[in-house]
């Protein structure tokens, strides 16, 4: 019999109000079931919003220091578990254990940053223009956070988001992904293990039109964190709009990788392999088009197809495998219905293209890894994110030319550049418009101790990650002390 897992409401366990269920089940075997979660409701939400909202008014006194003690038993306990969480999320998402265990780890950086941002939360001190008085700006946390996550990083996004939230002194309810709801089960459960109190941090499964909405639209609700795609984040800054909340949203991406006549060609192809084909493409920083210069395009091409061809698909918990299933059969029909677009808009597949369901994948939601040649720059499988692995490949001529070709998306994400050329570097570094340039490195892999984030409708401005999250989860207050002993009148009402 399945396990049956509840909701973290004001540090209970408990089921939804309606005894309503879901299934989580294993994409790479359907059969699976991993265990049954609460179907939860407006009702659920109101709960967990009422117990963050009276935990903030004594969590926000905690000294930030003492906040950074509990992020820093996190990672610890993290690092103990990391081994089980990994196989626990392979089971539930399907990418290979090698990259959950990187998933984890993201999550155990990330706990141990925001530990040490817990003696670093800085404000700043000014001279007034006045005499006697005293002039200061520090940071104040906000009230409670509404965090909605993905589950193609279902340890590292949600780490990425509350635990500055919570370090900075706010509370969170917390609506992890329908397909990935056991690994921020077992995220939270470590957050209470490692001493938070009761209500800071809240979680609340099921769907985002029932739990993500309910959210969103809460008048309690201060802020809203969201990583998903640009439709969904688009109704989300509608509906917050209402109740004038902060929304940082991290949307999609249609990456690519430029490689220039001049490149380390072996060290590029592994680049595009493992952009475009790790996570099985299911990442916003995935390498969806390869810009290619036309004298090394017939020597890359071929190395290419024959390495994509060669990759194992299969169970991630398998050594052996190294793509991993689609997260579930709406994804990898998607995928499949992408590769239909593309030939009828005339590209030619190079490698792929196919469902795959022989075998030991009969059970699971598999997909071919799958190029395209003969893509110009307007088709929709150039310009559209398709989160699968599939790879449009564009021919260009110079730099110029492909960073314009590279920036012609709705998205700016990720981006990268191979060439031995200092000069075409710097010039991709200053033109290309997206939040992330890796020179000679593919487009994925972000740190956990810089900014994360992106360009037009990628999102909305802010970022994660690093130290500028800590803005986005505070307020600036100014303070001025006066010790004149007398009214001093300020530079509006005295000149």
């Amino acid at each position: 019999m399945a396990q049956k897992f509840q909701n973290l409401i004001n540090g209970r366990w408990v089921d939804a109000r309606s005894g309503q269920t879901f299934e989580n089940r294993n994409p790479a075997n359907w059969n699976e079931v991993i265990g049954t979660f609460p179907k939860s409701g407006k009702e659920d939400v109101d709960d967990a919003v009422k117990a963050a909202r009276a935990a903030f008014e004594k969590w926000r006194l905690v000294p930030a220091p003492k906040r950074g003690d509990i992020m820093r038993k996190i990672g610890d306990l993290m690092v103990a578990r990391k081994e089980e969480i990994a196989r626990e999320m392979t089971r539930e998402m399907g990418k290979v254990l090698a990259e959950t265990r990187g998933d984890v780890q993201e999550g155990i950086d990330t706990a141990y940053y925001a530990a040490t941002e817990g003696r670093r939360l800085f404000g700043h001190t000014v001279p007034s223009e006045l005499p006697n008085k005293f002039a200061m700006a520090l940071r104040v946390p906000i009230g409670v956070a509404g965090i909605i996550t993905p589950w193609n990083f279902p340890m590292a996004i949600p780490t990425w988001k509350m635990f500055p939230a919570i370090l900075s002194g706010n509370t969170c309810v917390f609506k992890p992904a329908s397909d990935t709801p056991r690994t921020a089960t077992m995220l939270v459960e470590i957050m209470n293990e490692a001493g938070l109190p009761p209500g800071v941090v809240n979680i609340v499964h099921g769907g985002g039109g029932e739990v993500g909405n309910a959210i969103v639209g809460h008048p309690d609700v201060d802020l809203i964190s969201f990583t998903g795609s640009t439709g969904i984040g688009k109704g989300i800054s509608r509906m917050a709009a209402d109740t004038l909340k902060r929304v940082s949203l991290e949307l999609g991406g249609k990456n690519a990788q430029i490689v220039m006549d001049d490149a380390d060609l072996d060290l590029a192809l592994d680049g595009v392999l493992w952009g475009a084909f790790g996570t099985t493409g299911q990442r916003c920083t995935a390498t969806s088009r390869l810009i290619l210069h036309e004298k090394v395009y017939d020597t890359f091409m071929s190395m290419l197809v024959a390495r994509a061809n060669a990759l194992k698909l299969g169970d991630g918990l398998l050594p052996e495998s190294q793509v991993g299933p689609c997260v579930n059969k709406g994804q990898r029909d998607t995928v499949a219905s992408y590769v239909e677009i593309g030939l009828n808009e005339g590209a030619k597949l190079a490698a792929g293209g196919k469902i795959a369901a022989d075998g030991a994948l009969a059970n699971g939601w598999f997909h071919q890894p799958t190029i395209f040649t003969d893509v110009t720059p307007g088709m929709r499988i150039a310009k559209e994110e398709i989160f699968g692995p599939v790879l449009s490949v564009i021919r260009t001529k110079d730099i110029g030319e492909s960073i314009r070709i590279l920036n012609d998306t709705i998205y700016g994400l990720s981006s990268s550049v191979y060439t031995r050329d200092i000069n075409k570097a710097f010039q991709a570094i200053r033109d290309i418009q997206s939040g992330i340039t890796y020179i000679n490195a593919p487009t994925i892999g972000a740190e956990a101790h810089l900014p994360f984030g992106g360009v037009k409708q990628t999102g909305n401005g802010h970022r994660e990650g690093g130290w500028t999250v800590y803005d986005f989860y505070t307020e600036w207050k100014a303070v001025y002390v006066d010790y004149s002993g007398s009214l001093q009148r300020a530079q509006i009402d005295n000149y």
